[in-house]
């Protein structure tokens, strides 16, 4: 009986996810529309970085999408081509075509899937929280930067359009919430710009669309060492990538929406795909936080915004082309200049003074190495890696020895507090003084831990150079743990050390 109502209640969470009654429905709806309005200067910007035709982009955008809705494991979150990705992929649709690209974002999918099984997803729990926010404040000037080229070098026209679309996006829901206003923004936008023939950048400009729709195909290369040896390093690369992008991406819409996603089913439903768009034509893609803020700031949360926004982009190209191709550039930019606005992490500014230096820091340098390279992983990468010596820093100096020497000064004791690893070794050897006078030492370690090899080699060197000074020596007090770890790697003589006598 249980079994039947457990299966009920995943049924039941899995439809509200889907279909969140009727208003869910109509804001999903509509947050999908805007969405894939957004996406298709994207994808078609993604593809000239590639070096592919826009189509490649564009197939890929819908197939991920629309694919992700079903196996992803963040609700309302977007996933398509990007740039992450398609900075990656240049060198190999140079050097070997367009059909190894294609080979190389299945074997990413399939890498993907692996990685989904593993558990690799549990990797996120060492990125710290002033790397995210580092994270989400050098997105949102990559996003800003991105608009730049289509804001220089322009007539008043364009500067006109892109007040008036901040100007609805921002004072629309005044009015109404029924409508998403960037969704409002654009439709206004396009019908001044096309009615008045104004000379502004259209989505056009940026690139033929394709016509029709994607059909299936096998990516064209031989089957052999040779093939994998050419595309393993850059599908290793796009997954590592794709997966740290998305996991990420996925942490911060639950931070918006306030719930929880399952970064498993996430990770290999990103392989899943990747892997449906490049037997569709695509590239590869992962998930896109620009777009997934628009998702959720107009209102979508469920699966069906995220398929309507990869089933809608398909209903643009294949039968709307034409009049896709003349919607004002403007209109767009100014959509995302709302996204990048609205991702920036502004409180973070005033936290500065607030948060300890080491993470301000942090955040600041994942933000610098972000912009500067461009790389999200390797900005990331940085964080990660500065949060980690800065932990170990905090944590060796929760750390003391206090010497005392009994009554008739025969036997000194040394009581020693805190955690004993590579980075407090050191502190950890020269606490104890080579010209003590006492002949017997005792060491509690009773308020300590060994963590590693190099606090158990540290106990080593301390006990060898007492005994060779012609001294007793007795170690009480480990905790099951560091008696554990002691007893399998200390090289020094143990007898009478007393283990495990204080459980800690």
């Amino acid at each position: 009986m249980g079994d039947v109502v457990d299966m009920a209640d995943s049924i039941n969470r899995q439809a509200n996810t889907w279909f969140a009654g009727a208003e869910g429905i109509r804001r999903d709806v509509l947050a999908g529309i805007v969405v894939a309005l957004a996406l298709i200067p994207e994808a078609i910007g993604f593809s000239i970085i590639a070096g592919v035709d826009p189509r490649v982009g564009l197939y890929a955008s819908v197939a991920i999408a629309v694919t992700i809705a079903f196996l992803g494991g963040r609700p309302g979150m977007i996933s398509a081509a990007t740039a992450a990705v398609a900075v990656l992929v240049g060198p190999l649709v140079r050097d070997h075509g367009v059909d190894y690209l294609f080979a190389a974002t299945i074997l990413m999918g399939l890498i993907q899937i692996v990685a989904g099984l593993l558990r690799l997803d549990l990797l996120m729990q060492f990125v710290s929280r002033s790397v995210i926010t580092g994270f989400v404040n050098a997105l949102a000037i990559l996003i800003f930067m991105a608009q730049l080229p289509q804001l220089i070098d322009v007539g008043w026209q364009t500067y006109a359009l892109v007040a008036a679309g901040l100007a609805i996006i921002y004072l629309f829901p005044r009015l109404t919430k029924a409508v998403p206003s960037p969704l409002v923004a654009i439709l206004v936008l396009s019908a001044v710009g096309i009615g008045f023939a104004l000379p502004v950048n259209t989505v056009g400009d940026m690139g033929a669309l394709p016509q029709g729709l994607p059909s299936l195909v096998l990516p064209q290369v031989p089957l052999n060492w040779e093939t994998l040896r050419i595309i393993a390093p850059y599908s290793l690369t796009m997954t590592a990538v794709g997966l740290l992008e998305s996991l990420l991406t996925a942490q911060i819409v639950d931070d918006m929406t306030d719930t929880d996603s399952d970064k498993k089913r996430e990770c290999m439903g990103q392989g899943g795909a990747n892997i449906v768009s490049a037997l569709f034509g695509g590239m590869g893609g992962c998930a896109m936080i620009g777009q997934s803020v628009i998702n959720v700031t107009s209102g979508g949360r469920g699966r069906l915004s995220t398929l309507v926004a990869g089933a809608f982009l398909l209903f643009l190209l294949a039968v709307l082309g034409p009049w896709v191709g003349r919607i004002p550039m403007p209109a767009l930019v100014a959509v995302m200049i709302m996204v990048s606005i609205g991702t920036f992490s502004w409180n973070s500014i005033a936290n500065l003074r607030r948060h300890p230096p080491t993470s301000s820091i942090v955040m600041l340098v994942t933000v610098a190495v972000v912009v500067a390279t461009q790389d999200l992983a390797r900005g990331v990468l940085a964080g990660v890696l500065l949060s980690g010596i800065f932990f170990a820093g905090k944590v060796q100096r929760m750390f003391a020895v206090e010497r005392s020497l009994d009554a008739d000064g025969a036997t000194a004791r040394y009581r020693v507090t805190g955690q004993i690893f590579f980075a407090s070794v050191d502190r950890f050897t020269r606490a104890f003084h080579a010209e003590d006078s006492a002949r017997a030492v005792v060491i509690d370690v009773s308020a300590a831990h060994f963590w590693d090899i190099s606090g158990v080699a540290a106990l080593d060197r301390i006990v060898a150079r007492l005994r060779r000074d012609g001294r007793t020596v007795e170690v009480i007090g480990y905790n099951r743990a560091s008696a554990d770890i002691v007893d399998r790697f200390a090289l020094h003589d143990k007898t009478g050390v007393e283990t495990g006598a204080v459980p800690h």
